[in-house]
């Protein structure tokens, strides 16, 4: 989804994405930024200028997400290894989020980046004994109801 290094201003930061509708929440030289559910961290580096450090993603309670393609659905792995299913809104709203905010930032945006949703994960080699048989054993995840 993003492959940059590059630092962006404070003032685009802090004041320009506000303007475009993005909350932003900067506290002790980090800055989060969201809009549609979704989510996105600066940290401020020495020279004052801010590196993305949590790409753009789903937030679910407050906290950010991994998608998952499992290659039959798409899932939400949130920090803790809970896997939830990824719904067709929040795809879109994820991808409404990270167009905006390359926009707003200045960053491009490439063909093969428009194709569809990016994910942290890929894991759906089906074949049995191989790594990927069993996609909930390869990336560790549990679904909710296997708490209970």
């Amino acid at each position: 989804m993003w492959y940059v290094n590059s630092k962006f201003a404070p003032k685009k930061i802090e004041a320009a994405l506000p303007q475009l509708g993005f909350t932003v929440r900067s506290s002790g030289g980090v800055a989060r930024v969201e809009k549609y559910n979704c989510g996105s961290e600066f940290r401020k580096a020495p020279d004052g200028n801010y590196q993305m450090t949590e790409l753009p993603a789903i937030m679910k309670n407050g906290q950010f997400t991994q998608l998952w393609d499992a290659g039959y659905q798409k899932f939400l792995i949130t920090r803790d290894g809970q896997k939830l299913p990824a719904i067709v809104k929040e795809l879109a709203d994820l991808r409404k989020f990270n167009e905006e905010l390359r926009f707003a930032l200045g960053v491009p945006a490439y063909y093969n980046e428009g194709l569809g949703s990016t994910c942290h994960y890929s894991v759906y080699d089906r074949l049995k004994g191989r790594v990927g048989d069993d996609p909930d054993e390869t990336v560790g995840a549990h679904s909710v109801d296997e708490e209970e």
